[in-house]
């Protein structure tokens, strides 16, 4: 995710980090070259008619009521996103003190913590489709080579409660209190795969792209007689627009992602290190910090 404050008034001409200018530029680039041709092709032979701008005019209306739809959808899901993360977090910092009050064997209290951070870490994996990194490698080879690591961290931290309840560590209104937390971090889970295993439908993908290029492609046809040489810059600023908010409408919809529009799961996951670190007797490390204005 990018963090930065309100961008200067050098950030909107020369800020490249955080805007979506590199993915879509080719794109700008290839429509202003077709617009250039057509204004070739009008000067010299006349190779096409001249169209009212009022077509246009309805055409831009309708894209823009497209993309604003499909743009609160992506946001929806992106904002849904951080809320069931920020719940988990507060999960996290919610078991670590009730472990404290019902846990009374501190071995256990600690292996329950860990697993729980195993669980946080197994979850970000799971929803990115990445590899081990060093806070999984060193997990078990049981829990990362589970079925879904995630539920298996899960069940493992359910049978700490479980032999506690039984050995007599832990009572029965303490289990039923741990075990209320962890059915409300598998909520949080299930919210997440469930935004993650459901995109936004396909149709509106193509429907947007294909009606932006559509109208960037014909707008020459009503700018090249009144805007002659200056068309190809009327729609590069068009394209940029339609374009930009197709592609920044992409990248939210995939909240869980690595782009830089998408929440920080390392960041989060680094809080959750934080706030347990005490309970685990260990120092807290360091929260992690944005790089070229980009926190992962």
């Amino acid at each position: 995710m990018i963090v930065r404050d309100r961008p200067r008034k050098s950030d909107l001409l020369f800020a490249v980090r955080g805007s979506i200018v590199p993915v879509i530029a080719p794109s700008i680039a290839f429509l202003m070259a077709v617009s250039a041709l057509m204004v070739v092709l009008h000067d010299r032979w006349d190779a096409f008619p001249e169209v009212a701008d009022l077509g246009f005019a309805i055409f831009g209306i309708a894209l823009s009521l497209f993309l604003g739809f499909r743009n609160n959808a992506a946001y929806d899901r992106w904002w849904e996103a951080r809320k069931l993360w920020g719940g988990l977090l507060a999960d996290m910092r919610s078991l670590a003190r009730e472990t404290e009050i019902f846990v009374r064997d501190p071995a256990r209290r600690v292996a329950m913590l860990r697993l729980a951070l195993a669980f946080l870490h197994l979850h970000r994996r799971n929803l990115r489709q990445l590899g081990d990194d060093d806070s999984t490698a060193a997990l078990s080879t049981e829990l990362r080579d589970a079925p879904h690591p995630p539920c298996a961290a899960l069940d493992r931290l359910a049978e700490q409660v479980a032999a506690g309840l039984a050995d007599g560590t832990i009572d029965g209104f303490g289990a039923r209190t741990l075990a209320e937390r962890l059915g409300a971090m598998a909520a949080q889970q299930a919210g997440c795969e469930r935004i993650a295993g459901t995109p936004l439908p396909y149709v509106y993908s193509l429907l947007i792209y294909r009606t932006a290029y559509l109208f960037c492609l014909l707008l020459p046809l009503s700018l090249v007689s009144a805007a002659g040489w200056f068309t190809p810059v009327v729609v590069g600023i068009v394209a940029y627009v339609f374009l930009g908010l197709a592609e920044v409408s992409e990248e939210l919809s995939h909240p869980f992602g690595t782009t830089p529009n998408a929440l920080p799961l390392d960041a989060i996951c680094r809080a959750a290190e934080i706030s347990l670190a005490p309970h685990l007797g260990e120092p807290a490390p360091e929260p992690l910090q944005a790089k070229d204005f980009y926190l992962s």
